[in-house]
């Protein structure tokens, strides 16, 4: 480890001899919001213009939080927060909507590799992003399956200056968390490049020294990422992208990771008014994971290889400077080979898309369209939206938003044949629920058939969703307020039932659509800049995430609970009744930054509150209620960056997280105070 960052050390020193004349670092204000705004419409637009909630996260913001993932910044902004399910997989919940509907982009293109529908954001290193752009609320009227409950697009750094520029740091902290970055980008005439390599790696830990293994297993992992830029013409240009990233986790066995993808992209601008996108797009994720106990028995042996091809065309036109058009026409043709299936699986996609903005007077905006997914699996898909936005003044904007959105049954849920055979369950997926219930049949395995036969292959519908969102906007240099109001009502979600009873005690599982829910509840994000130096921020979301089914189960009077002390049985009442699980009734976060100008230095403080949650039914009763002993107490983390530049292109980070120390809570296992110090040089 010395030897390693000894060489790095030099090599900053080498660099630093060698660049002359470097510019100064861009000195926008730390809070400023970027003016333009992409994921929204799919094209460039002043985020003033936008009668949607979209929040965006700028460079500046993402350098001086001193994060190095994705996951660990998203869970600093209004309505977000990380969640951990009872399998041990991370992902993110926004607006009370689980990760596994929430659409994830890096330039605009999705990401693959989800564990039980949640997708592992820590594997996203944000050292090359220019900018993160959030849309809450049903967004498949322009992404199509997955974006029932928003999208996230990581959008990664371009080439801008003839003049090579870039970065290099390294850092290390608690547990031994070492990471090295290397960043630069270069446009010289008609050509540009950017590339990115990234290092992590890490001891890990374990908070629990009476359960066997480590709480994080000791791991290493590598992105590496580039792009390059072809101005052909004044009208036509091309660019091709690539990410790699590689894990390796150090366990009794063998744990790796792969993460690939690449794009190809033409823009034609046949005139000034119409452009043409062609992109083509192919990503792969593969996970391949074999535990041994201390004999050498395998204990556990997966092996995972989605790979996604998608080919799309979309043109722009913008008819008058108040009125603008796009149309798309894409497809996804998917597939995945998995030790858990009985032979590699393919899904077939085509889609088109077409959206219409216009501002019929000068205040007002509105924004209409939709999308048509036509797929092998399931039935075809129609998901509109509208949008309209109005000033009141120049500084007062009421928006509001109705669209749907809707999530493809996945591979596991349709293909899925998977016997614990340490404890003897089963579980099938839909399409083959049929051939796996006549094997053990075969066998003389199966006790009784819960279901009728002719109720077994029945297909399964895709979930969908319809998601209202209105609210108030108003920004006046130097504070603003973004006040949001949504609900998402969410119908033929996929849940598990009993098949069959097998020999052994034990059942077979299969899916089926079954549970409605809803979120809803208040958005408040404020921000007021003091003066030059100092600007506080602060966010709140009141959450109430119920199950509609439930809740009138609860109405009726057939809902109960025991008293275990006094064996006294009694009615649960609506006010007892919880919610969801993992969800918690208040999210906040408070966050002050202060620029030391004559010093070149900073500080930037960060507070983050969660409110109490529940994890599941522990009384037996089907639902969440006050009386369940799996509640998680509230909690609030604290975290803190100090940054100092010196020598002009120097600078000095250090980082606090969870200061406050929380060490459990649930499933998160927050692993007490992390200290990480880093070096960086700006060329």
């Amino acid at each position: 480890m010395k030897v390693r960052f000894l060489a790095l050390f030099l090599l900053i020193i080498s660099i630093s001899a060698l660049a002359q004349d470097n510019d100064q670092q861009d000195s926008l204000q730390f809070y400023e919001l970027e003016e333009v705004i992409l994921t929204a419409t799919r094209s460039e637009k002043k985020s003033s213009s936008i009668p949607m909630p979209i929040e965006t996260i700028s460079r500046e913001r993402i350098r001086k939080s001193g994060f190095r993932r994705l996951n660990e910044l998203l869970q600093e902004q209004t309505g977000i927060t990380e969640t951990i399910d009872e399998s041990g997989f991370r992902g993110i919940q926004m607006q009370g909507v689980s990760s596994q509907y929430i659409k994830v982009l890096i330039d605009g293109l999705p990401i693959v590799g989800r564990s039980s529908g949640n997708l592992d954001l820590s594997r996203l290193a944000i050292g090359n992003i220019r900018k993160i752009e959030i849309v809450k609320g049903p967004s498949s009227s322009l992404y199509g399956s997955d974006a029932l409950g928003g999208v996230i697009n990581i959008i990664t750094e371009k080439p801008k200056k003839e003049k090579l520029n870039g970065d290099v740091n390294a850092s290390f902290g608690t547990f031994n968390k070492a990471e090295t970055n290397i960043s630069f980008n270069q446009k010289k005439e008609n050509i540009g490049y950017t590339f990115f390599v990234n290092a992590l790696s890490s001891s890990g830990y374990d908070l629990n020294d009476e359960l066997e293994g480590n709480t994080v297993d000791p791991y290493q992992n590598i992105t590496l990422g580039n792009r390059l830029h072809f101005d052909i013409s004044k009208r036509l240009k091309a660019k091709v992208k690539s990410r790699l990233y590689y894990q390796n986790i150090d366990i009794n066995g063998n744990s790796e990771e792969w993460d690939a993808n690449i794009i190809t992209k033409v823009d034609h601008k046949w005139s000034e008014s119409i452009n043409t996108i062609y992109e083509m797009y192919y990503t792969s994720y593969q996970a391949n994971q074999k535990v041994f106990d201390e004999v050498g028995n395998t204990l556990f042996d997966s092996n995972f290889d989605q790979q996604l091809y998608q080919p799309e065309i979309r043109t722009i036109w913008d008819i008058k400077e108040d009125q603008e058009i796009i149309t798309g026409i894409g497809g996804r043709f998917q597939s995945l080979d998995r030790n858990l299936f009985k032979s590699s699986v393919n899904f077939n996609s085509q889609y088109v898309f077409s959206q219409y903005s216009v501002s019929p007077i000068e205040q007002l905006n509105i924004i209409v369209g939709a999308r048509f997914d036509q797929h092998s699996e399931y039935e075809s898909q129609l998901s509109p939206k509208i949008s309209a936005g109005y000033h009141l003044t120049d500084d007062l904007m009421v928006k509001t938003s109705v669209g749907s959105g809707f999530k493809a049954p996945d591979f596991r849920q349709l293909y899925l044949d998977f016997t614990n055979s340490a404890v003897g369950y089963t579980v099938v997926g839909k399409r083959v629920e049929s051939e796996v219930i006549d094997r053990l049949q075969e066998n003389d395995q199966i006790l009784s058939l819960i279901i009728d036969e002719d109720d077994l292959g029945e297909p399964l519908k895709a979930e969908s969703s319809v998601g209202y969102n209105a609210g108030l906007k108003f920004d006046k240099k130097r504070y603003t307020i973004d006040l949001n109001f949504f609900r998402n009502d969410f119908s033929n979600l996929i849940d598990t039932r009993i098949l069959a009873r097998k020999n052994n005690g034990q059942n077979i599982f299969g899916y089926i659509n079954r549970d409605e829910v809803y979120t809803q509840g208040i958005e408040v994000d404020a921000n007021y800049q003091l003066n030059d130096n100092v600007d506080v921020s602060g966010g709140y979301q009141l959450l109430y995430a119920k199950d509609d089914n439930k809740k009138e189960a609860v109405e009726r009077g057939e809902v109960f609970y025991r008293d275990p002390e006094t064996l006294e049985t009694k009615k649960i009442e609506q006010s007892e009744y919880f919610g969801l699980p993992n969800r918690s009734r208040h999210l906040a976060n408070f966050k002050i930054y202060y620029k030391w100008i004559a010093k070149n230095a900073y500080v930037n403080l960060r507070i983050n509150y969660r409110s109490k949650y529940a994890l599941f039914d522990t009384n037996g009763n089907g639902l969440i209620d006050v009386y369940d002993d799996s509640f998680v107490n509230g909690f609030s983390t604290l975290n803190l960056s100090i940054g100092k530049t010196f020598l002009d292109d120097y600078e000095l980070q250090l980082v606090g997280e969870n200061i406050l120390n929380n060490e459990q809570t649930g499933l998160l296992n927050l692993p007490g105070i992390r200290v990480t110090a880093r070096l960086q040089y700006n060329f």
